[in-house]
Parts: structure tokens; sequence; C-alpha cells
């Protein structure tokens, strides 16, 4: 989903293959004169955050990382050192919630890849409990108190399709009911005094609406009465209660943030872009307010002082995109992320009085040579319509005149994501391996205005495919791309558009490689997860309903239609995953091979929708390559 739509990240439908990393502090690497080949093995030893926090003294930093293979829990001082490592998962993945008030640590962590997440706590001698143990039920943290006596949580233990708000005291550990979902709202922030609950209720994917929840007497108040599409969404109540900042883009292309007075019920615009606004958020205390701008796939960041209403001036950074501020409660120190297309996110530490960022943990492998890392370019391109599509460019650094490269799409999830200008390691892997890569956001894609968003819709698998097809000319025209050698790639929703364009458009790529793709839509929208609640509507009305489309989604199920594929497939899927099951590969993987075209599997029975695991990461990422090179880079395994 779009980040305008303001639902919970956890059930978003799909995933992308862009994933951010970094590694331990290196010193610089020497230049050289030619541009060295890496293995997949060096290119992940940038590895993912997963969340990071400041402890309540201020001296150390929490964060979660896979440097060890699985997402684990470290601290590291606040001034910079050695991280410690927290936890020791083999298994499950552990991501970062953050610090107690006391100094106890809570963090989430699900089992085997199937999202059905409990949240833990910490205890300062190292011990867990789960304090959330129901089976077959989802939690998810929703924020500290103001007070910083309580935290908050949703779940639908109650009801699988509806996420409850509950209030967890720190003192007793004891969850109370704060808010009991009917269905059709996902439950927000809460305000300082706890009387309210902002809600997010979702129509489609480019409509919904906010409510206000008064916990004393509980009612229920439409904040954003519109006409028309438009996408509402809570952003977070101001630290003295009497405002919430909503998005909107009512009236625009793009969202920008609103804030509603409680006591009057007027608004006013806060803060407006050219551009989608997709964070805008206060500090503790309100001095700060933290604005982040979609800004053609990057991010800009702005921290506005409050009482000048002007920008802090950050201290001169390696260039990147400056993401995951979080600023301590006394509003005295900071840390945040710096990522960018050829360069691993870095986790640093920032110091308002002495205006001093410190990198703790530094992205980049010591073995490679930065110089060796490519940057991606923001390219257009007119489509079949006459749309104008952007897309990222990615090419080699030791190209010579006149060769003749080939070149892979690769295609985000969603619908409706972004492939944005962060770090990837298989992207600088092929790259690097003489590869040109060319992500394209296609028709559908969030950040480039509603119009844009919407322009897909019901038309899956075929307007935003032909999205697809139309960049051949781009890469064509480039003439350093071979057009006989041109694949698709993609995971997820981008795994079905590889699948799609085998099948709808059999003649147009070489080769494609789905990561987890949709390969029966039928299947796919029945067996969605019982807690995606209101959004599984909001996709129905999207792509189309399993029931009163299942001729239109059987036309655009790949599965349905194998016999059309005739060029090499790589498949590659989790076994655990709730989103697109195993047997939509098994039965791909079995129906191409009947027409005795190539195809290859790779499947890993402990992930789920994505990967969490480095070694399997790495296993795939290095069947990706040779599958590559032996249909693309050789030049007798041309398929016609």
């Amino acid at each position: 989903m779009s980040m305008r739509t303001r639902f919970p990240q956890q059930i978003r439908l799909v995933i992308g293959l862009s994933l951010a990393a970094v590694s331990a502090l290196a010193g610089p690497v020497p230049k050289s004169a030619a541009t060295r080949k890496y293995t997949i093995e060096q290119f992940m030893k940038t590895i993912r955050f997963g969340g990071a926090d400041i402890s309540p003294n201020e001296q150390t930093v929490l964060f979660s990382s896979n440097q060890d293979g699985v997402f684990n829990l470290y601290e590291v001082p606040f001034g910079g050192g050695q991280p410690k490592q927290l936890t020791n998962s083999t298994t499950n993945a552990i991501f970062a919630i953050g610090y107690l008030p006391d100094g106890r640590i809570l963090y989430s962590s699900d089992q085997g890849g199937n999202e059905l997440n409990h949240i833990y706590l910490r205890e300062k001698d190292g011990s867990v409990k789960d304090l959330t143990p129901a089976e077959k039920a989802k939690f998810q943290f929703a924020g500290l108190s103001h007070d910083r006596k309580s935290f908050f949580y949703q779940s639908n233990e109650r009801n699988r399709a509806a996420y409850d708000l509950y209030e967890m005291d720190i003192a007793t550990m004891k969850p109370k009911l704060l808010f009991q979902n009917p269905g059709g709202f996902f439950p927000g922030d809460v305000s300082p005094d706890k009387r309210y609950i902002a809600l997010s209720k979702p129509y489609t994917t480019t409509n919904s609406d906010v409510y206000l929840y008064d916990t004393q007497t509980k009612e229920t108040k439409l904040l954003t009465k519109h006409e028309g599409e438009v996408s509402n969404g809570p952003e977070g109540f101001t630290p003295d209660g009497r405002k919430l900042l909503l998005s909107t883009d009512e009236g625009s292309e793009f969202a920008y943030v609103k804030a509603y007075d409680l006591a009057t019920g007027k608004s006013d615009v806060l803060d407006k872009a050219n551009w989608d606004i997709s964070a805008d958020y206060p500090s503790y205390k309100g001095r700060y307010r933290v604005v982040s701008i979609n800004n053609d796939a990057r991010t800009e960041l702005k921290i506005i002082d409050t009482r000048t209403n002007q920008p802090v001036k950050l201290p001169a950074l390696p260039g990147g995109d400056v993401t995951g501020v979080n600023i301590a409660d006394s509003e005295g120190r900071m840390i945040f992320f710096v990522n960018s297309s050829n360069s691993p996110a870095t986790l640093y530490s920032f110091d308002f009085k002495t205006n001093k960022a410190t990198p703790l943990v530094r992205g980049l492998n010591p073995v490679i040579n930065p110089d060796d890392l490519v940057s991606g370019e923001v390219i257009r391109y007119k489509s079949f319509d006459g749309m104008e599509i952007p897309a990222l460019l990615y090419k080699p650094k030791d190209m010579k005149a006149g060769d003749k490269h080939p070149a892979i799409l690769s295609i985000h999830g969603g619908p409706g994501g972004q492939t944005r200008l962060t770090y990837s390691p298989l992207v600088q892997y092929l790259v690097n391996n003489g590869y040109v890569v060319l992500a394209v956001n296609n028709r559908g894609s969030s950040g480039y205005g509603k119009t844009f968003y919407a322009a897909d819709d019901r038309k899956h698998g075929d307007a935003d495919l032909r999205d697809c097809v139309e960049s051949k000319k781009f890469l064509t025209s480039t003439g350093y791309v071979d057009p006989a050698k041109i694949g698709i790639m993609g995971g997820s929703y981008g795994g079905y558009m590889t699948l799609a364009g085998l099948t709808f458009t059999p003649d147009e790529f070489a080769v494609g490689v789905d990561i987890f793709g949709v390969a029966n839509w039928i299947r796919t929208l029945n067996s969605m997860p019982e807690w995606w609640g209101p959004q599984r509507e909001a996709l129905f009305k999207e792509i189309g309903h399993p029931k009163a489309d299942s001729v239109a989604l059987y036309n655009k199920s790949p599965l349905f239609h194998t016999e059309r594929i005739r060029k090499p497939l790589l498949v590659i899927q989790g076994a655990n995953d709730p989103r697109v099951l195993k047997i939509e590969s098994d039965e791909i993987v079995a129906n191409v091979k009947k027409n005795g075209v190539p195809v290859e599997y790779v499947t890993f029975p402990d992930e789920g929708h994505g990967f969490m695991k480095k070694e399997n990461e790495i296993t795939a990422y290095k069947a990706v390559k040779e599958f590559l090179d032996k249909y693309l880079m050789n030049p007798q395994m041309v398929v016609r």
C-alpha cells in the first residue's frame, strides 16, 4: 500500500527488494584504478537494521541488525564504541521496539516468518518474558504513554479481523482494554491525557477517513468529512494534547499535513510541499518537529525548531537520505540513519548542544572500495499512452564504448510500493558483475501523486506491465544495452509482474526471476491473513473481488495461462509465507516444466514473505546471478 493510506506497515500486501544495510565501523579503503569484482558474501556483509532507540539515561543506543545472520539486539555507547550483543537468536528474527523508562527493553518477534508477532520484555539480567502469549494472534506496539507509566499495543486476539487497542501498565505488566474495535478501523495515536484515540478508517486504497474516539463518552467522531477519493490519516497528537496532526491529499495531488484543533474543530495547514509529506511528528516536549518529504524517490528531511520555525542546521554528512530520526525525551540528543543508493545505512548519534554527529555503526564492508559502488540515477520515459514513468537506472562502472550489456528490470512490491534511492546489495552485486539494472516505478506506484497512484486500479498485469515493456525502448536507446538480453525480476507484487510479463508478453523478456510472487489472484485474495481487516476490502476494490470478479482475476492470473510461458524462469519461495502461499510457486513451477521451458526453483523452509536470515538471502542472490549468467551473460544461451 502507499504510505498515504496510513495502514500499519506490518500488514502491507507485499515487500520490495531494496534492503537497507550496515556493517561494523571501518577505515577508508584505498582507491583502485579498475572496478574490483565482489562476491555476494562480501556485499551481504552490509546488513539490515531493524529499529533503534536511545536509553533513558541517554548513554547507550539500542538497535537490531542481522550482522551475525539473524536479527538480534545490540547496544552501543552514544558517543561511539564497540557494539554489545544482547540476544542470541539463531532462528527467529528479533526487532527492537525500544527502552522502557526503567531501562528494560521491549522487542518484537514472530515464529519462522509467520508474521504473528508478539511483544517481549527483556529484563536487565537478560531474562525474557512474552507479554502477549496468545496463540494465533498478532500484537503490534503502539507507543509509550506521554506520562511514561505505560505503553499501548494493538491486538487481534479477540477478533482476528480487527485490532483492539490496549494499555499495558509498566509497573504491573497488566493490560487494560482501551478501544474495542467494532471492525473497519485501525487504532492510531493516543492523546497525552489518554482520553482520545485517533482512528483510521480505509474504504479504498485512495479513500480513507480519520475518526476520534473519546474513551470517556465512548463516542466516535468523524473528523474528515469529504466527497470523492481523499486519503486521510492520523499522524499523532501534539505534546500539549490540544491538536491532532492529520495527513490528507484533499484538493491536492500530494499528501500534506493539517493541525486539527480538538477544542474548536478547525483545521489549519501545517506543512505542505510539491511531493508527499511521508511523516510529520513532534519531539516529546514539542521543541522540534520532524518532517519527511518523499522527493522523487529520495527522503528530504527537515528538523524544525518550533521556537523559530526554522530548520536545524545539521553538520556535514555523507550524501544520502536522513531517516529514522528518534529524538530523546530531553530533546538534547537524537539518533538517525543515513542511507543512499550507493552506500548502506549508517547509524548516527547527534548532540544538539555540540552539533556533533557521530557514526556508531558504519554501513560499508571494509573490503569493498566505495568507488566501486554505483549511484542510482532518476530517469523518466514515456509509456504507451504518453504517461511519464519514473525509474532508477544503475549501470556498470567499467563499461567500454561499443559494449552491449544485459539488463534487468527490477519491479517493486505493492501494488502501490515505490523503489527508492536506497542501498540494495542485490542491485550492486548485479551491476558489479556487468548488468544494467532499471528499477521501474510503474503507474500505481506511490510517491508521484494520487492520479498516478490510482492509474493501475483494476488494470494490474496490463497497464502497469505495459509500462515495464515500454522501458525496453529507453534501455535500447542508451546504446549500451542488448535489446535481446533484457530480463524482468521482482519480489511479491513484483514477482507477479515477472510472471505476468513472461505469460502475457511472452516475447518481450528474455528471462524472469520471481521472488515470492503471486501466481493465482483468486487464491491469494481469498487466503489473505485475517489480521488485514479492512485493508482486505480496500484491496478487493483496487484489484478485484475473488467472487464477484473471479473471471477478471482468472484472466490476469499467470497460473491459468502457463502454456504461454516460453522463456527461462527462476522462482524463489519461503515455505512459511502467509501472504503468497508456497503452493502458488509449486504449481507455477510444475506447469512451466510441462512446457519444456528451463525453470529453476529455490525454496526456504524457514522463511516467510521476505528474507530474515542472511544465509538464505546469500543463497537466493547467488542463485539469481547464476541463473542470469546462464541465460543472459552467456551469448550461446539466449532463448528465442
